[in-house]
């Protein structure tokens, strides 16, 4: 199994965003029996006499394929593509489409009585159509920007036959770049098998809104080794836990998260093995979009891993790295680059005082941050060298200058992390929990999210 991530699995960044870009444009392969199309075009919403832009995205397989398995947001006002996508799941045979939108996430429109589902149906009626596919039942849709206003059906149907037009087989990064909103830069990431046959490649979107508890924001994962649904929708599942679902910018749940994994069936599986290898290159995959997704954050200059061991359970570990990556106290202080670690400490106990026994837990527990020791045997560790040594390394971890401007901010300068560890004595559960500070340009961005500027401004295209 070859990665083409190349920098992204070491602590080296790019030098700018052209840079960056082109890299990802070299690792863009789509896998065989893929092709993708984009269209931009203006539309007036509903809700505000504005016109804005809109990009339109389509994954396209070149026949039906009956191997495809998806997740989706456990959020009770979900966005009308999820009612669909959910459907497609459970009574659709083959898929052979995706259409994306961005600018607007249909969620509970009003002037809709299904939760905006009959208007993602009738821009899938569209795709089929225009594609001359046999059913609107072969196309999965998705949608994502702002919450509760319409969608606009007429021109998102009026960009379809452009979006046909510029389909490509080259390429997934067309596609990378229409999925955006307030994203800082797009997201690649590409595994190729061991016998160079066939590969994974997955593209996603999403900078707020983040704290998924199923999959997270809208990923697109292709691939064209032959597995049946079954065995996708089962690596699906296994990797999700370990890598969408350990992802937090802000603590809040999107209303329209959705992984969708597809295949073309184009190379035949040869081995029992090929599920195992498919399913590791997956989790690279989805391991690296997540980590992208964090470092992508609104307004992020820190991405914070915690690591917890020794706990109960591996759900305990997952709650307690991110009740702690979400406190804003811990948040806020990593973004001024003070190590002021007795916010860790106190962000653990007060995740620990809501839990059954909680005291037993603390009993063993220490606590490093940055592979330093600050708090063991119930005592900080702590002096003033060491206190010298760690803002060092909070500064170090920082993504870009302090003065720099956030649209500004548009390539990943390196993939350094802010590392916590928190080592407790009551199990053998675990898990990484992957977070970011909280910076004044987060509150910026979305004090003022859906400012025409911030709409305009944050458009790749």
């Amino acid at each position: 199994m070859t990665s083409t991530g190349g920098g992204f699995s070491s602590i080296n960044g790019f030098p700018d965003q052209q840079t960056y870009l082109d890299h990802l444009q070299s690792i863009s392969s789509l896998p065989k029996g893929f092709s993708v199309g984009n269209a931009r075009f203006p539309f007036k919403p509903y809700e505000v006499d504005k016109v804005l832009p809109m990009n339109l995205t389509l994954i396209m397989t070149d026949k039906p394929t009956s191997s495809f398995a998806a997740m989706f947001t456990s959020n009770e006002f979900p966005g009308g593509p999820i009612y669909i996508g959910r459907d497609r799941m459970k009574n659709s045979k083959t898929l052979q489409a995706v259409v994306v939108n961005n600018k607007i996430s249909n969620v509970c429109p009003g002037g809709s009585s299904d939760y905006g589902a009959s208007d993602s149906d009738k821009v899938c009626e569209a795709v089929a159509e225009v594609l001359k596919l046999p059913s609107k039942n072969d196309v999965f849709p998705s949608s994502t920007g702002i919450i509760g206003w319409r969608l606009p059906v007429d021109a998102i149907k009026g960009g379809v036959p452009i979006a046909v037009q510029n389909l490509q087989s080259k390429s997934i990064y067309p596609a990378a770049l229409g999925i955006t909103t307030t994203d800082r830069y797009p997201k690649v990431r590409t595994v190729t098998s061991k016998s160079k046959k066939w590969s994974v490649v997955g593209i996603a979107k999403g900078a707020g809104m983040i704290e998924p508890n199923m999959a997270t924001m809208l990923a697109y994962i292709l691939t064209d080794l032959h597995l049946s649904k079954e065995v996708l929708d089962r690596a699906l599942k296994s990797v999700v836990t370990d890598s969408f679902n350990t992802i937090s910018v802000d603590g809040d749940q999107s209303t329209s998260d959705t992984v969708l994994l597809l295949s073309s069936e184009i190379v035949p599986s040869s081995s029992n093995n090929d599920e195992l290898e498919f399913t590791e290159a997956l989790k690279e995959v989805c391991v690296g979009l997540a980590e992208d997704i964090v470092r992508n954050g609104e307004g992020t200059q820190h991405v914070v891993k915690i690591k917890v061991t020794g706990a109960p359970n591996n759900l305990f570990a997952r709650d307690l790295g991110r009740f702690v990556t979400n406190s804003n106290l811990v948040k806020c202080a990593i973004a001024g680059c003070d190590p002021n670690v007795g916010r860790i400490v106190g962000a653990i106990g007060s995740y620990l005082g809501t839990v059954p026994n909680g005291k037993e837990h603390t009993k063993g527990l220490y606590v490093k941050l940055g592979g330093i020791d600050i708090f063991r045997d119930g005592a900080f560790q702590l002096d003033p060298a060491k206190e010298k040594v760690l803002s060092d390394y909070l500064f170090d971890a920082q993504l870009f200058p302090s003065d720099s401007l956030e649209n500004d901010r548009n390539y990943p300068t390196h993939f350094r992390n802010v590392d916590i560890e928190i080592i407790m004595n009551s199990g053998s559960g675990s898990c990484t929990v992957i977070g970011s500070d909280l910076t004044a340009e987060y509150v910026e961005v979305n004090a003022d999210y859906r400012s025409w500027f911030k709409i305009l401004m944050y458009s790749l295209f």
